[in-house]
């Protein structure tokens, strides 16, 4: 049986506009995302969340109790729940526009949740909310591991020279950081994806990885770099594929010993790129299947081929 992981940050439903104009609504979120990807993955999880109690709520609860994802106390108290509509383009990659609401009761995220505790997207920046996030992962690292995915959303982060800060504390705080080079572009114009890299590993994280689509991705383990290409596959539309290459990772390092307590943040410490690379290969997988289908749909362990 593996350890619970706890998962912080929105949950919400993406409204989805294809190319040809047809709209379908499906729950999503950043970290609601994740947390499914992980119980799929059989890894005990729970969510403290932010939505309300009207129909999309309600959805959003039920596909939680329905995956085997618990929610925090509280997790239902938005007077109205949040929305991302994603427009695709003819290829399936999706633009964003956001009606948000974030706030997160400083004690409704209990110190027991989860031996790794992950965060991230819009919650980890915007406030109130932001601000009970760091202050609990400031607690959290005394005694387990935290993992981090910015998520970068420019129309409602602001201009990256405001929010670098704030994101560059909560990296420091983080044994694992997960983004995508879009990510990154837009937070360091001018900068080289391996200058990057290095900068955030100095602020502290053992493992920092880029994903870049169909080109795969790169990263560096305790100052070793490597990258590994994507699974061809064909695209039917991208959203949740960033999420479910974060659950297929955490999964694949908690398989592997490497999330946990202070043990295990020792062991990450000590890791090289052969120990983390099943679990890089392992988060390629998910995003590969979750890309192949629509909708922020990550695959269960069962469909993962052996690895």
């Amino acid at each position: 049986m593996h350890a619970p992981i706890g998962v912080i940050g929105e949950a919400l439903i993406d409204i989805v506009v294809d190319a040809h104009g047809t709209t379908t609504e499906f729950v999503g979120g950043s970290p609601a995302n994740v947390a499914v990807g992980l119980a799929r993955l059989d890894h005990p999880c729970w969510l403290a969340s932010h939505w309300g109690t009207d129909a999309r709520g309600e959805r959003i609860a039920a596909l939680l109790v329905a995956e085997g994802v618990r929610t925090t106390q509280g997790s239902a108290s938005a007077t109205r729940t949040s929305t991302a509509t994603a427009d695709l383009d003819t290829e399936g990659v999706a633009s964003y526009e956001f009606d948000i609401t974030w706030e997160l009761a400083p004690d409704s995220v209990p110190d027991q949740v989860g031996v790794h505790v992950h965060t991230g997207s819009i919650a980890a920046t915007l406030q109130p909310g932001a601000d009970t996030i760091a202050e609990f992962l400031s607690r959290a690292r005394a005694d387990r591991t935290i993992s981090y995915d910015p998520n970068a959303r420019p129309t409602l982060m602001g201009h990256p020279d405001v929010v670098r800060p704030h994101i560059e504390a909560l990296i420091a705080l983080s044994d694992v950081v997960k983004a995508s080079v879009e990510d990154v572009d837009w937070l360091y114009p001018g900068l080289s994806r391996q200058q990057v890299l290095a900068l955030w590993a100095r602020l502290g994280p053992s493992l920092c990885l880029l994903t870049a689509g169909a080109d795969g991705v790169v990263g560096l383990v305790n100052g070793q770099e490597f990258s590994h290409p994507a699974q061809a596959v064909q695209v039917a539309d991208t959203i949740g594929a960033g999420d479910s290459f974060t659950s297929g990772l955490l999964s694949g390092l908690a398989d592997a010993g490497l999330l946990g307590g202070s043990a295990e943040r020792e062991q990450l410490r000590a890791a090289d790129v052969e120990q983390i690379m099943p679990a890089v290969a392992r988060a390629l997988a998910c995003a590969a299947i979750t890309v192949s289908r629509n909708g922020a749909n990550p695959p269960r362990r069962a469909e993962l081929s052996a690895d």
